[in-house]
């Protein structure tokens, strides 16, 4: 009989890490104690990834509502703000807004719609289509959004993000006014002074920004790019990939993750003999069909992995073989020749028709959403996750 099992995504539990913690000890031995638990074994390129929360709280990288808001009021200067795209997330950006209004003395709050980036939405398409509203042109104030469209709560959440951050700013020492429009540039009506919160899109935000007069024009991976009165930072990402630790303080993305998983990958060979790979990861980068939201809201999927996670798939499509180069074929038969062709398929099989319909993403990409599905987001106190036979194919037994 030959073997039936493929991929294995397995979640590992770990200790509750808190800063300071060895984090290079407690993954491997955390993963080696499972493997003797469950009684399997660890291969070469077996793949061992841990969530970039327990990385960051390892490494005590956070930041306060206050330190926040000293750099933005060294960057920006303390008067009018312009804050533009933010995400709608308690989590995710709740608190760096806070710090944002604490460094500011009024808050100019521009609203994408009818969605932020990573799809929470304001306003519903059809409601959009009824009212005549073109979003791609129209500039709507506080008070035309709430005549046409009401008071509007997040589906899963249940929060109406216009009012909730209108009053976290109050609440934070700055006045603020509302608006939604999708040209980066509508905010220099306003102000000169602009922190664009936009993640994937934020190159381009500051360029159209700075070229249509911007004066402080700051994304947020600009915002605690050093330590302020001792904080924590991020030199690439800044804000970008924070979350909330408590009211008044943000978990950063981790910094300098590469040792880390370099050496974790050389005791896990010292310690087993097999060559694994190993990658930090955070959110995964898929969609969710119905509420819209696409969960990439950090800067990357993985700050740092192994150099075997390098590249993309390189894969035959099983099937279009099946149905076309072998449609004549089956049973043992087809089993054989399809084989056959994954034993002799070329390095690289960009262009080729036997590959279409694969998967055309990085490997970091594809294999840590597969560890975010797996850990998830909540209780399951997997920050862990053992991947085995992701690269192995058909005719690996």
């Amino acid at each position: 009989m030959s073997r039936m099992v493929g991929t294995v995504s397995r979640g590992i539990r770990a200790p509750i890490i808190r800063e300071g913690d060895d984090l290079q000890k407690i993954v491997t031995e955390s993963v080696l104690e499972a493997s003797r638990q469950d009684g399997f074994s660890i291969h070469d390129r077996d793949v061992v990834a841990m969530t970039e929360a327990i990385v960051a709280r390892a490494q005590g990288n956070y930041a306060t509502v206050d330190d926040i808001a000293a750099d933005v009021r060294c960057k920006l200067g303390g008067g009018t703000v312009g804050v533009i795209f933010p995400i709608l997330s308690r989590n995710r950006f709740a608190i760096c807004l806070r710090g944002i209004a604490k460094g500011a003395e009024k808050v100019i709050l521009m609203l994408s719609y009818p969605s932020d980036e990573v799809g929470n939405h304001l306003i519903d398409w059809d409601a959009l289509d009824s009212k005549g509203i073109d979003p791609y042109r129209d500039v709507l104030s506080l008070e035309r959004y709430r005549e046409l469209f009401g008071f509007n709560k997040h589906r899963f959440t249940g929060v109406d993000y216009v009012a909730y951050y209108s009053e976290l700013i109050r609440e934070s020492g700055a006045d603020v006014d509302v608006i939604f429009a999708n040209d980066p540039r509508e905010i220099l009506h306003y102000t000169k002074n602009v922190i664009h919160c936009d993640i994937h899109t934020r190159a381009r935000t500051g360029r159209i920004l700075r070229a249509a007069g911007g004066e402080r024009v700051f994304g947020l991976d600009e915002i605690m790019t050093a330590p302020v009165n001792g904080s924590g930072y991020n030199e690439k990402y800044g804000l970008l990939g924070s979350n909330k630790a408590t009211e008044d303080k943000v978990k950063l993305f981790p910094r300098d993750c590469q040792p880390l998983v370099a050496a974790i990958q050389q005791e896990l060979l010292e310690k087993t003999g097999s060559h694994v790979e190993v990658m930090v990861y955070g959110d995964g980068a898929f969609k969710d069909p119905v509420g819209k939201i696409w969960e990439l809201a950090d800067p990357v999927v993985s700050p740092a992995y192994t150099a075997g996670l390098e590249g993309t798939p390189n894969e035959l499509k099983l099937k279009y073989l099946a149905d076309n180069d072998f449609a004549a074929l089956s049973g043992e038969e087809l089993r054989e020749a399809i084989k056959g062709e994954i034993q002799k398929k070329d390095s690289d099989l960009v262009g080729q028709m036997v590959s279409e319909g694969t998967t055309p993403r990085r490997l970091t990409d594809l294999i840590g959403s597969l560890c975010d599905l797996t850990s998830g987001s909540g209780d399951k106190g997997t920050p862990i996750v053992l991947i085995q036979g992701y690269f192995d194919n058909y005719t690996v037994e």
